[in-house]
């Protein structure tokens, strides 16, 4: 019950709501702020500067250490509250952005709130299938052929070989070859962009094009030549929820807080009423609004 009271929107903008008031209030500068007032340093505020001081330097703060952080809180309170009543924190570009933020922070917490259902997950990843597609897999052997070693026998050595080990006579493939350190004889489960990135886009698509269980050659890559065997093959497709979760978990709540912050500045923005005065004529070369 609990669950789904969350994810109603009316619930949203009732949260919405209750944050702009306590942001307003915090923002707007009391008559009292305005005329000295009072400043209250509570408990809850002196473990909570005790406690940035331990997370900055590793240990508790000293009494000496925490009079000063009081007294630098204080010193602070009066200048921030005297920049306000001087109306210092207008038509600054810096705090201008910072208050946006704050107040784009707004619906971001009214976002995190909202968990996602099974079912909004898969309506999710139904709707935004190209997102979450799963490359195709291979496991594979390959036998490396050196074109420099073998630049006067490679086109033979390639035939002898390719039909030694389809009819089971050549040994051990990992046992052919040429010798690179960077290669490995076998390759499990290895995705497409994976196998790009080793041998090079040409290679990886000779590779996933080839029929599984038979030694082809020659394939080539930005090493040189190789026989390949494809073991087994796992084609490309939309990844199961279960598989992604975590990343359609999160592409879900990025839309919605992005959802909820266009709700937030429609309504607020229904309250003012915009004017835009273009100039007569734009500068040469100005680019039109």
């Amino acid at each position: 019950m609990l669950r789904s009271l969350i994810r109603e929107p009316l619930i949203h903008f009732v949260l919405l709501g209750a944050l702009l008031f306590a942001l307003d209030a915090w923002l707007r500068p009391s008559a009292a702020a305005a005329q000295g007032g009072e400043i209250v340093v509570g408990e809850a505020q002196i473990r909570n500067l005790a406690q940035n001081f331990r997370r900055v330097w590793q240990r508790p703060p000293t009494q000496a250490e925490i009079d000063g952080l009081i007294q630098d809180h204080v010193r602070e309170e009066v200048l921030y509250r005297e920049a306000l009543a001087l109306g210092l924190d207008r038509d600054d570009t810096i705090i201008r952005r910072r208050l946006r933020q704050k107040m784009e922070f707004v619906s971001d917490e009214a976002a995190a709130l909202a968990t996602p259902s099974e079912q909004e997950l898969a309506d999710y990843l139904a709707a935004h299938r190209e997102q979450f597609q799963a490359p195709p897999r291979a496991t594979f052997t390959q036998v490396y052929l050196d074109p420099r070693r073998r630049a006067k026998t490679l086109d033979a050595e390639v035939e002898r070989l390719t039909g030694a080990l389809n009819a089971g006579t050549a040994g051990p493939a990992a046992k052919l070859g040429d010798s690179l350190l960077l290669l490995e004889p076998r390759y499990e489960d290895a995705t497409k962009p994976a196998v790009s990135r080793l041998f090079g886009d040409k290679f990886a698509e000779t590779l996933f094009a080839q029929p599984v269980g038979r030694w082809v050659g020659p394939v080539v890559s930005g090493y040189g030549v190789h026989l390949v065997r494809v073991e087994a093959m796992t084609p490309g497709g939309t990844a199961a929820l279960a598989d992604v979760r975590p990343l359609v978990e999160r592409e879900w709540a990025a839309a919605r807080r992005k959802e909820l912050g266009e709700a937030l500045y429609a309504k607020l923005r229904a309250k003012y009423q915009v004017t835009i005065k273009l100039p007569a004529s734009a500068p040469a070369g100005a680019p039109k609004p």
